[in-house]
Formats: structure tokens, C-alpha cells, sequence
């Protein structure tokens, strides 16, 4: 599968094992950065550029590390198409893609270790959209909410 994967300064060494290990199991991997320790980078630089690389198609999932989590997030789901899920457990991993089409994973370095992040990375990638009524009619009313939001309309 082609990933983006990026962080800041808190999830670079963090960004840095996972990539190697997706790399190793074949997926082809686009590092959109930090490509090295900067302590005064931004979360939300990252998270565009990874965003950016979904939406354009360069990458058919995006993994967004930073030092919570919360913050990639936020920043991430800014961009209309973006549809990012901060997980620190199994379950979330794979059910955001299977039910909610989530298409950028974010961890946060500082609150899990490096097996678990790898644990749900893997979980991540191998899940899939059901397509499921129930699910599709909830990816239409979210896109909806983007459409709404973006054109300026609030009521």
C-alpha cells in the first residue's frame, strides 16, 4: 500500500521505526517529514502535507505522528477529505477505517510505545471500508457537514 507518513519533532523518532518497519513489509512508503530532529517544527504543517498526499492520491493512507496525538488531529481533519482518527488501541484502528473510512491514523509518541503504534499501524492498513448502508449514509452526512462548513453556511 502506498503511505504517507510525517510528525513533528515529538513523533520523529517514533515516525522514523515505523517507517522502516512498513518499508520492510513491502508497503511503499512516502516521508513527507521531519526528515530530522527540529525541537521548534509544527504539527499542523505536517498534518497538511500529509493530508495533501491522500487527497491528491500520491498515498492511499496517511499516518500522522506528533507528541499526543491530539494536535495532528485536529489540524488533519482541517482539510475536507481528510477523515483522521487519534487511536491508541486495536479496536479503533481498524473499526475507523471499516466503519468511518478513516484515511489518516494519528498516534501520539508520548502516550504509546513503539510495538503498539506498530500494532495499530498494521491494523490500519489491512482494514477496509465495509460500504455498508448504515456506514455510507454516515460518510454522507460527514461530507455534508464538510460541504456546509466550507461554503460558509452555518445554520
Amino acid at each position: 500500500m502506498r503511505v504517507a507518513i510525517g510528525s513533528d519533532h515529538a513523533g520523529f523518532a517514533l515516525k522514523e521505526e515505523i517507517s522502516e518497519k512498513l518499508r520492510a513489509l513491502g508497503h511503499d512508503v512516502t516521508d513527507v517529514g521531519a526528515h530530522s530532529y527540529v525541537a521548534t517544527d509544527d504539527y499542523p504543517d505536517f498534518a497538511e502535507v500529509v493530508g495533501k498526499a491522500v487527497l491528491d492520491g500520491r498515498a492511499e493512507r496517511g499516518v500522522l505522528i506528533c507528541g499526543s496525538g491530539v494536535g495532528a488531529s485536529v489540524a488533519a481533519n482541517k482539510l475536507p477529505g481528510i477523515r483522521a482518527g487519534l487511536c491508541h488501541d486495536g479496536y479503533s484502528a481498524h473499526q475507523g477505517v471499516e466503519h468511518d473510512d478513516m484515511n489518516v491514523l494519528v498516534l501520539g509518541s508520548r502516550v504509546i510505545g513503539s510495538a503498539l503504534a506498530e500494532d495499530l499501524v498494521l491494523n490500519f492498513l489491512k482494514a477496509n471500508f465495509t460500504g455498508e448502508e448504515r456506514h455510507l449514509r454516515r460518510l454522507k452526512k460527514i461530507k455534508a457537514l464538510e460541504a456546509k462548513y466550507a461554503a460558509g453556511t452555518r445554520h
